[in-house]
């Protein structure tokens, strides 16, 4: 009688057989064959493996697979400090040149004026993006306020790293309103 045999007439569990063990060869690739055809795991840029082909894999083979499919996990640098810092004088001109160049030749007008400022500040913070400052989040806020001879004082708090996080400020005047904008910095590790 073969071990197949006399192990599918040992009861467990009330099915009366029991299972596969992986420490017998033979039952250890049909182990790996059920596993991997009932893996919910797909992965892109490899072809299917067939029956034959995974019986022909021994413990060390299977390993290697499932670390090569693996997330890459990266080491922590313990850096503190970004490789590139923020540099306010060029976020600075790169704020005003997009404000006067998208404001010059406009009237005031309430209705369009929030369009105006949420586009401007998109505009705005792409192009500190893509300045390449890494390790930082943005916050970048637009203004625009019609001129009417009133006063207006504006102010905002920040919980702040001074040796980090800054800050610029950029304004645009024409005729008929005043234009700012405040891009923060903040640090982010």
């Amino acid at each position: 009688m073969d071990k197949h045999a006399k192990a599918s007439r040992l009861p467990s569990g009330g099915k009366g057989e029991r299972r596969l063990s992986m420490f017998e060869k033979d039952n250890y690739t049909q182990i790996v064959k059920d596993r991997m055809r009932s893996s919910s795991h797909e992965v892109h840029g490899m072809e299917p493996m067939d029956d034959e082909s995974l019986a022909e894999f021994g413990k060390s083979e299977i390993f290697t697979l499932k670390t090569s499919m693996a997330k890459i996990r990266y080491a922590n640098t313990y850096k503190m400090e970004p490789y590139r810092k923020f540099q306010a004088h060029l976020v600075r001109n790169k704020a005003q040149h997009i404000l006067t160049q998208r404001l010059q030749e406009t009237k005031y007008n309430g209705a369009t004026s929030s369009f105006l400022c949420s586009s401007i500040s998109e505009e705005i913070l792409t192009a500190v993006k893509d300045m390449g400052f890494d390790r930082y989040k943005y916050i970048v806020t637009v203004l625009i306020l019609q001129k009417t001879g009133q006063a207006i004082k504006i102010s905002s708090r920040w919980v702040w790293d001074v040796a980090r996080d800054n800050w610029v400020s950029a304004k645009c005047e024409t005729e008929s309103f005043v234009s700012l904008a405040l891009i923060v910095a903040c640090y982010y590790e």
